[in-house]
């Protein structure tokens, strides 16, 4: 055995020392495949596993943001925690969905005052969150479709996303509670069994929201400065955008459990923080809510004591203006 195989031997697993040290999981293997095409959109989703673990596991279906504008399910940012999910025995399946808000400029009409713009840019998003949700559940059914071969467990798939993305796993658990055309293209009865939500919200054409049946057990991260999606409500005219700490209050009051994470003077930030900072509460809502069926309610506040004062309300200019 040579010195250099043996060095060579020793960097090996030095590194790997060193990333469980750390707690940096190995990236996983990943496989890609085409679960739809619609007009001039392939929808693609990356299915991440480990060959270590031969049993069935739960599957994260992880939806990312961009205020349906932009984003990648590839983002170098989101693959430490894709890798720490599957090291720790889940699948992941990160998938794409049509960007309804891309290009908004073009698509407005540059004569219109600014009440027909408002109305224009409502239409958009709300076919946007649509589409989004659909482009969800389609990738749901394929994933469901492919349970066996792909050893995930089909009754342990959990929806989670980041911003936009978190929009959109919300609104396709709301969605689940109504009776509503778009659940059909799910298995029959399906069910998400829990849904995690990095700085999301509800949008409602329909004044504020209502639950006739109960969702899964939702985990809500948020900071309650949020410039981007809206921590408490925004509601105009029928209109109704509902975020974290309002969903949260509506879910206690029904007594449906639930994990409220609630971060002072913290903005959209929380749409990227947890998943790097908060395995722990993710484990517990995980173990306790999803695959122990607890019948709990956990609202956690934290308050960053090197953070100012921030403002506190998203009006409904704030939000408008993030898109024009």
């Amino acid at each position: 055995m040579t010195n250099k195989f043996l060095i060579s031997l020793l960097c090996t697993v030095l590194l790997s020392a060193l990333r469980v040290w750390a707690g940096e999981a190995e990236p996983p293997a990943k496989q890609t495949f085409i679960y739809a095409v619609k007009g001039a959109d392939t929808l693609r989703l990356d299915y991440y596993d480990t060959q270590a673990i031969a049993a069935s596991k739960p599957c994260f279906i992880f939806v990312f943001g961009g205020g349906f504008a932009n984003g990648r399910r590839d983002d170098a940012g989101f693959l430490p925690f894709y890798a720490r999910l599957v090291n720790a025995g889940y699948t992941v399946a990160a998938i794409d969905y049509r960007l309804g808000m891309k290009n908004l400029k073009a698509q407005l009409n540059p004569e219109q005052d600014q009440l027909q713009a408002f109305n224009q840019i409502t239409d958009i998003f709300d076919r946007s969150v649509t589409m989004a949700v659909e482009d969800l559940f389609d990738a749901t059914a394929y994933i469901a479709a492919h349970a066996a071969a792909w050893r995930i467990d089909a009754a342990k798939i959990i929806a989670c996303g980041s911003s936009a993305g978190a929009i959109t796993v919300l609104q396709g658990a709301y969605k689940l509670c109504h009776v509503d055309t778009l659940t059909a293209r799910l298995p029959e009865g399906f069910k998400y069994a829990g849904v995690v939500s990095f700085a999301g919200a509800i949008f409602s054409r329909n004044g504020r929201l209502e639950w006739p049946t109960l969702p899964p057990p939702l985990l809500l991260f948020h900071g309650d400065t949020d410039r981007d999606v809206p921590y408490h409500q925004i509601e105009w005219s029928g209109l109704g955008f509902y975020g974290s700490a309002f969903i949260a209050g509506q879910l206690k009051a029904q007594k449906a459990p639930h994990y409220f994470y609630a971060v002072e003077n913290t903005g959209h930030e929380m749409s990227t923080l947890p998943m790097n900072q908060n395995w722990d509460e993710m484990h517990t809502f995980l173990e306790k809510m999803v695959f122990g069926k607890e019948k709990l309610i956990i609202h956690t506040s934290v308050t960053p004591t090197d953070k100012p004062e921030g403002k506190k309300e998203l009006t409904l200019l704030d939000f408008i203006g993030n898109f024009i």
